[in-house]
């Protein structure tokens, strides 16, 4: 394979391997591609009460089991007194208290954290349904619901149609004669009588209950709906409308099972559900919900480090930007520079320092140095001494001008410490060194081009946008990678040539 073939492969997968991770991290573990993103938390307070009759107490409350379009943040449970375990099943999750013997008032908390999350229309069938159990009905009763399914049949092409139909019958302001005799005479109530004939028609179906998320509600009921299986999904209906799907902001609490609460050893049970909404940064959410998770994109990431470590490397991750900015600037464009990447240096400087006040102290330190480093040369000093002696030099300069700007109030000027002392010394001999071999205009050209590159660098890493991107998406300086390396095969003509080569296109 030739280098050139071996270039576009590398540079195609490190963009591929940047780009796709991250569509996973935004996609999968949600986190925020803008910065200032903010996550909407709910938090469901169940109550339980009940009176203890002075006899062991085994309370048994159904919890949420994967709700579809939901997520589980965090659960807490609260019960003074009393032991707590699970009582789950494959098709069912319960918390369980229990306590030796109890009096008089009990109340138990359950709180549950949930966020919406993206999900699908249909719910899979994730629990395969069990063989339509027909219920136990009276010989007429059966007869009447059987002419109602008879009837509806017809008027129907399958299962979710057929319980669409059957429950806009069922809640008719004129229902049929038999829906009539079914919700009057026998006293069935409408719930019941769709279950009632949707088993006598062997559709699998089974009552759902789930709660309707609304900020600042109390003393709150879960909403009871019917969820029937058609061909390979479970499909959710409200019993008094036949809407399909689940509502807006809706967390499905229970699917099937027998009863929300079960209390042995008191009575007079009954809950209720209590709602807030919290919003939190969306980064902050996506970091704790993939650390539970223990995605390994979180839990081997910068964000595992300790916050002074996650700072630096805030930093040192906007420096490929300044990388890709020099190599667009000297490759297509031909800007000369004061040394390759001298101008990333002192965009880095720039930030600490704004962009103003870190002009002026450039030009301040390399003008008095130049002009010392002019002298030093009558010295005809070796190059590690006069090196070292602009060192020195600049050094010197760097503390007189944070002394006088200390003196004088200007507070600005102080933060000259901020600029790399060896990479000014070298800029200093290295400009030196052009003075005397080309003249000023090629000290100026190339001088002018590393504060234009430096500039334009500063301005890209000190974008919100960019510096949220690098921070927590540092994938993407794969796919940076991967452009420098394309950019490193480019032998064209570069922009300031054009106008060098000019008179030819004229001719």
């Amino acid at each position: 394979m030739s280098s050139r073939a071996q270039v576009y492969l590398l540079s195609f997968i490190f963009i591929f391997i940047g780009i796709g991770l991250t569509i996973y991290k935004n996609s999968e573990l949600e986190f925020p591609l803008l910065p200032g993103e903010r996550k909407a938390i709910w938090t469901v307070e169940a109550k339980i009460e009940f009176k203890a009759t002075d006899k062991p107490v085994t309370v048994s409350f159904a919890l949420p089991h994967n709700p579809p379009e939901m997520g589980i943040l965090d659960e807490d449970f609260t019960a003074s007194g009393y032991g707590f375990g699970w009582d789950s099943n494959q098709q069912e999750r319960r918390a369980q208290w229990a306590k030796r013997k109890a009096k008089g008032k009990q109340v138990l908390f359950y709180k549950v954290q949930v966020f919406q999350q993206s999900g699908i229309s249909q719910v899979e069938a994730d629990i395969p349904p069990t063989e339509t159990k027909v219920p136990d009905l009276s010989p007429s009763l059966k007869t009447t619901i059987s002419q109602l399914v008879t009837y509806v049949y017809n008027r129907s092409a399958d299962n979710t149609t057929f319980a669409t139909e059957l429950i806009r019958l069922i809640n008719d302001k004129e229902p049929i004669e038999d829906v009539q005799l079914l919700l009057g005479n026998q006293g069935l109530s409408k719930t019941r009588l769709a279950l009632n004939a949707l088993a006598l028609a062997n559709v699998p179906a089974r009552v759902a209950r789930g709660l309707r998320l609304e900020d600042g509600r109390r003393n709150q009921k879960l909403t009871t709906l019917i969820e029937i299986f058609d061909t390979d999904h479970w499909v959710f209906l409200n019993p008094k409308t036949g809407q399909k799907g689940l509502p807006d902001n809706f967390i499905l609490w229970q699917r099937g099972g027998s009863s929300l609460l079960d209390v042995e050893g008191g009575e007079n049970s009954k809950v209720s559900f209590s709602i807030i909404k919290n919003s939190q940064p969306a980064k902050s959410f996506a970091i704790l919900h993939g650390a539970e998770n223990q995605a390994a994109l979180v839990d081997f990431s910068i964000y595992s480090l300790p916050i002074e470590q996650q700072n630096v490397f805030k930093s040192i991750l906007l420096v490929p930007i300044g990388a890709i900015v020099v190599v667009l600037m000297r490759i297509l464009v031909g800007v000369k520079t004061s040394g390759t990447f001298m101008p990333i240096l002192i965009a880095i400087a720039f930030i600490e320092t704004t962009l103003f006040t870190g002009l002026i102290i450039f030009l301040v330190i390399v003008s008095i140095g130049l002009f010392i480093r002019s002298y030093l040369s009558r010295l005809n000093l070796l190059l590690v001494a006069r090196i070292s002696a602009v060192v020195i030099v600049v050094i010197s300069i760097m503390a007189g001008m944070s002394i006088l700007s200390h003196k004088l109030g200007i507070s600005e000027a102080m933060s000259v410490t901020f600029f790399p002392m060896i990479i000014l010394a070298w800029t200093i001999e290295r400009m030196s060194i052009l003075w005397e071999e080309e003249g000023p205009k090629e000290v100026f050209t190339q001088g002018g081009g590393s504060l234009l590159v430096a500039t334009l660098a500063y301005l890209l890493m000190t974008n919100q946008y960019v510096e949220h991107l690098t921070f927590n998406f540092p994938e993407l300086l794969l796919a940076l990678l991967g452009c420098i390396i394309l950019l490193g095969q480019y032998t064209g003509y570069r922009l300031t040539e054009l106008r060098r080569f000019q008179p030819l296109a004229e001719d």
